[in-house]
């Protein structure tokens, strides 16, 4: 492995990603790992969105949603979207959020399982203790309301997931990959062996989808949602998406019936009649505005190898762990993200027993910028479209310097703010 910042620069020069970094506005001066958070901006967004409010709201006024075919941006944008993901057109809507989605996908996957299982054996909704809080937040809230018909059960490891697998388990819920660890699941492997139970799955593919290939249809995968803010470049709260396999679409109903998921809501009838289609996963309203962002940012994937995307996720990552332990070592840095790269996505987690907020905030001083989650995790994400070997070069010379002058327990960088 490289260790020295000319043999980066060779490498960057090499990089056949390294052209998209000019699609991103980027601030001078800084080192961004924090894209698995939220990425930066696409140039052409800015335009987009002014359009959209100058022209199509300013001037076109409530026409728009007709001329400017705002009614019609949730499938328009799902159908940008369906590639990275490998979802066919059809089976993808972008609405609402990560959470909304998900509460959706669970609901319909538990009435699935219901129509499926008239014993009422499969009342389990199997999924780990580490995913992202929302997810497990959701699915607390889902049990409630089926009045303790089903319940949680929350695995400590990857490796208690398939022993886990029987005929009480309705529904398999996962990140793809871990927003703490990094870890990366066997999305086509769990998928199947789930099947093998009769265990419908969902996928949570927020810290994955944008940063590797992904083939939902070809994994035969029953449900998936996610969020488009992070290596999808969406931007702050930008719309989540919910992927339903075709046929789990439009023999049940999703609990969320708002007017955009009737089948013709313009009709405004008294009753409810659900959509037959993908769009009966809709529910009020779509945002324009972050909508019409989102849509402009994920144009720049057009011609995105995804494979050349995995490949240089990979390396950056490798190389992130090789600098840091080479560069970094007995300063209390603790490695928890997995050093084999099929088993992780594209971010490295370590921990600090002492000092891993302090540390972050005291790289953020410096123009590095990743995050802290709690108790004691740095995470720093490596979107290939906009970072370089030599990025990471100068973003591990920065830590080094940091850990070796004790320059992050200055009193500035002790205090928590709000988002860490």
């Amino acid at each position: 492995m490289v260790l020295s910042l000319s043999e980066a620069t060779s490498l960057d020069a090499a990089d056949c990603l390294a052209p998209m970094r000019a699609q991103f506005a980027l601030p001078d001066g800084v080192i961004y790992l924090d894209g698995n958070s939220l990425g930066p901006l696409p140039k052409d967004v800015a335009e987009g969105v002014m359009g959209a409010v100058n022209t199509e709201w300013g001037e076109g006024l409530i026409r728009s949603w007709n001329d400017a075919d705002w009614v019609n941006l949730p499938l328009r944008t799902a159908a940008k979207l369906a590639p990275i993901i490998g979802a066919d057109i059809g089976n993808l809507v972008v609405t609402d959020s990560t959470s909304i989605n998900l509460f959706k996908a669970l609901a319909a996957a538990i009435g699935q399982a219901g129509v499926t299982d008239k014993a009422g054996k499969r009342r389990k909704i199997l999924t780990e203790r580490d995913n992202f809080p929302t997810d497990n937040y959701i699915a607390e809230g889902v049990v409630k309301l089926s009045g303790g018909a089903h319940e949680i059960i929350q695995l400590g490891s990857p490796d208690e997931i398939l022993p886990a697998m029987d005929n009480s388990v309705a529904v398999l819920m996962l990140s793809h990959v871990n927003y703490r660890t990094g870890y990366r699941h066997d999305l086509l492997s769990l998928t199947k062996a789930a099947h093998q139970h009769g265990i419908l799955v969902i996928w949570d593919l927020a810290h994955s989808a944008g940063a590797m290939p992904i083939d939902l249809g070809a994994a035969d995968v029953d449900f998936a949602v996610g969020c488009t803010y992070k290596y999808l470049n969406g931007g702050p709260g930008s719309p989540g998406y919910i992927y339903v396999a075709p046929r789990h679409q439009g023999g049940f109903q999703q609990p969320l019936s708002g007017w955009f998921s009737h089948r013709a809501p313009f009709d405004f009838t008294p009753d409810y009649q659900p959509a037959t289609d993908i769009s009966q996963y809709l529910s009020g309203t779509p945002p324009v505005l972050s909508m019409v962002a989102l849509d402009r940012a994920l144009d720049l994937w057009v011609d995105v190898d995804l494979g050349a995307v995995r490949e240089k996720s990979v390396a950056l990552t490798d190389y992130f762990i090789t600098l840091v332990e080479s560069k970094c070592d007995g300063y209390g840095l603790q490695l928890i993200t997995s050093r084999q790269g099929d088993l992780r996505g594209s971010q490295i987690s370590f921990t600090h027993a002492d000092g891993g907020y302090a540390i972050v905030q005291a790289l953020i001083a410096v123009g590095v910028i990743g995050d802290f989650r709690s108790p004691n995790i740095m995470r720093f994400g490596f979107a290939p479209l906009y970072i370089g070997f030599a990025d990471v070069w100068h973003a591990v010379d920065k830590l080094a310097t940091i850990l070796k002058t004790n320059s992050w327990q200055k009193p500035e960088f002790q205090n928590r703010k709000t988002v860490t």
